[in-house]
């Protein structure tokens, strides 16, 4: 019997499944042309964005309307994606939290209770902070925050340069770099407040020159760009050695992300180090010395124990070799793509079957039907391959060799892989969006590494187990870990905060801030009507608009917001005539209809629309657009590279256009 979509049934069953394997997306496909391609639409310059800015502010002085009050009605129990987070050396409860879209927030109390400090300036998207906790006036720590998320995902939106608060956060002030968009690192000189370095990943969407490290030696006043690779490759990473802030480690990384294209590795990838502050820089991973080079290097991530060692870890975005004792299935993908007719016409039912088990294909199609159309020439075994052409296939069908940690004794000069085998269920083909290493400070083979899961090594880097737990959030951003009291961590990942006392064995939650990333929000027709959003990596909720938030639930056990589904929720459309079917799903165009009141819970019936054999496949963007028609509820239209409607509620569908 044909297996009935086992994976749509785990997405459904469990909502996270999906985010492990493909949060904020894979690539479409890769290339050389990614680095190239002329863009038709030039970015908007940063000048322009600031004089946007204060349109925008003067606008909202003179709105008729900007004295209508808001109001908050959830939710906030999944939190959002954290870039960053910087706690007190001495006050383990004082912490500040840095979200990609979210935001800069405070709490005093373990994360009880959090302050926003960010929500009235230009942009609203971090990349990284770091603070100085000396306070020497009095008037609170000097925050230096780095705008724009680093993570390079679809959902990672530019900043606009370097802010800084003498204050604790009441004011800021623009320091410039507005055109370097996206910011990994920000360090300041443990001695010297007035010496800060900036790692700049540069534009997400097209190349520019305002990428590399960045410093400044007099607050900020001016900015020396000391290190440079090229206009496609930036840094995202730098760290100083704890004995000497001398000695820096910077890490660069060759990316290009288009709207049809994105390649995440390049020549430009590696690590550099400087001597002198950071002034000039010596590029330590050459060919040879044990770090992995050229045009597989993707993202990497850097740590300095306290004894001076070094550790890095690289996306090797190489592809894996065959393993000789894996089993080979009877029929693959290779097979059918030099394979003739008669060959094909020869092949046993039970092993066609299995291939299209492995494949995802529809139960309409099997093998008895699929020989049948090969023996009639309807179709060649060619027609196999391109049904599987899918612009997403790397997203599951990528074998890299992913995540690998590497240590240095000397400097940085030769490098040696602290692991047998592959870190598998790590990175999967995306570590772009990862790229984060730590090292406790008391122990120096005491390492964290972040991924889907959170994983540490208690023998430095040789093996590794998983220390979050099933109420922690998978994909993990920023981690910080206490240099004076040992196993004290704070997390921050897709779905907030989470904090530990005992090195990973329990975690609390820290999620206040309602700073849930929606795509896309609808409501129904309800009296009182409900509110639903599709969410990053958090999927699709449903709750009341007249919830007002507060803690009751806790107690009550009973959330007003519901799920509906996993993976990254998208647009939502309701029938209006009931209120009870819903039309939503996840990315890449994996869209279902609901009935929330079916007997047993919410039923969902898959409706995305398929090609047929002999078609190539459709392609869906990330967030691909449904529309509920106001005259007529049945008909739904969806867009992929065609637009589909349906007269019966995504039961069938036909092609309005044609590839677009």
């Amino acid at each position: 019997m044909r297996l009935r979509y086992a994976v749509l049934l785990t997405l459904l069953a469990a909502p996270a499944a999906f985010a492990q394997m493909a949060s904020d997306g894979a690539p479409e496909r890769s290339g050389d042309d990614a680095l190239h391609a002329v863009n038709p639409v030039p970015p908007t310059p940063g000048a322009e964005r600031a004089g946007a800015y204060d349109q925008r502010r003067a606008l909202q002085a003179r709105s008729l309307v900007g004295n209508v009050p808001f109001r908050s009605v959830g939710p906030r129990v999944m939190s959002g994606r954290v870039a960053d987070l910087e706690a007190s050396p001495t006050d383990p409860a004082t912490f500040y939290v840095a979200y990609a879209s979210g935001g800069l927030w405070k709490t005093t109390s373990n994360g009880t209770a959090f302050e926003p400090l960010f929500d009235t300036l230009a942009v609203m998207t971090i990349g990284d902070l770091a603070v100085d906790w000396t306070d020497p006036e009095g008037d609170g720590e000097t925050i230096w925050l780095g705008t724009g998320e680093s993570n390079s995902s679809r959902s990672s939106y530019a900043g606009d340069g370097v802010y800084r608060s003498t204050d604790g956060g009441r004011t800021w002030t623009h320091l410039g770099l507005g055109e370097t968009h996206h910011v990994g690192r920000v360090l300041v000189h443990p001695d010297d407040p007035n010496t800060v370095w900036v790692a700049a990943l540069g534009h997400l969407y097209s190349p520019n020159p305002e990428r590399g490290v960045y410093r400044t030696t007099d607050g900020g006043a001016t900015w020396e760009k000391t290190l440079y690779v090229d206009e496609n490759t930036g840094a995202t990473d730098l760290v100083l050695d704890p004995s000497n802030p001398d000695v820096l480690y910077a890490a660069t990384w060759t990316r290009a992300r288009r709207a049809w294209d994105f390649s995440e590795a390049g020549e430009g990838s590696g690590i550099y180090r400087s001597d002198d502050g950071g002034a000039t820089w010596t590029l330590l991973t050459t060919p040879g010395n044990g770090f992995p080079t050229g045009e597989t290097a993707g993202r990497i991530g850097l740590a300095v124990a306290a004894n001076g060692r070094l550790y890095a870890v690289v996306d090797n975005q190489a592809r894996r070799p065959e393993d000789p004792d894996e089993e080979r299935p009877a029929l693959t993908r290779e097979d059918l793509e030099t394979m003739t007719r008669e060959q094909f016409l020869e092949v046993a039912e039970e092993a066609l079957n299995d291939f299209l088990d492995r494949n995802g294909f529809p139960l309409s199609y099997t093998a008895e039907s699929i020989l049948e159309m090969v023996r009639e020439g309807t179709l060649e075994p060619i027609d196999l391959v391109h049904y599987l052409e899918d612009a997403n296939q790397q997203l599951f069908d990528t074998p890299v060799v992913g995540a690998e940690v590497y240590r240095s004794d000397d400097g940085g000069r030769t490098w040696a892989r602290t692991h047998e085998g592959y870190l598998d269920d790590l990175f999967f083909s995306y570590g772009y969006y990862f790229g984060q290493l730590r090292v406790a400070p008391h122990d120096p083979d005491r390492l964290y590494l972040l991924g889907v899961p959170l994983i540490a090594s208690s023998d430095g880097g040789a093996t590794w187990e998983a220390i979050d737990a099933p109420h922690v959030h998978v994909d993990h951003h920023a981690l910080y870990v206490s240099p004076t009291r040992p196993g004290h961590l704070i997390s921050g990942n897709d779905g907030g905060v989470n904090v530990s006392f005992d090195d990973g064995a329990s975690w609390s939650k820290a999620n206040v801030p309602a700073v849930g990333q929606f795509y896309a929000v609808a409501y129904d027709m309800a009296e009182p009507y409900h509110v639903y959003g599709g969410l990053q990596d958090n999927g699709v909720w449903v709750g009341p608009s007249t919830y007002e938030a507060d803690e009751d639930w806790l107690g009550e056990g009973d959330y007003p917001w519901k799920r509906l589904l996993g993976g990254d929720g998208m647009q939502v459309a309701v029938d209006p005539r009931t209120n009870r079917l819903v039309y939503t799903g996840f990315q890449f165009g994996n869209y279902f209809r609901l009935d929330r009141d079916a007997e047993g819970g919410a039923r969902a019936e898959r409706i995305t629309p398929r090609h047929e054999l002999g078609e190539r496949p459709l392609r869906f963007n990330w967030q691909s657009p449904i529309h509920l028609s106001t005259h007529n509820p049945d008909i739904l239209y969806l867009g992929s590279n065609k637009v589909h409607r349906s007269l019966d509620g995504g039961k069938t569908w036909q092609a309005l256009s044609g590839d677009l």
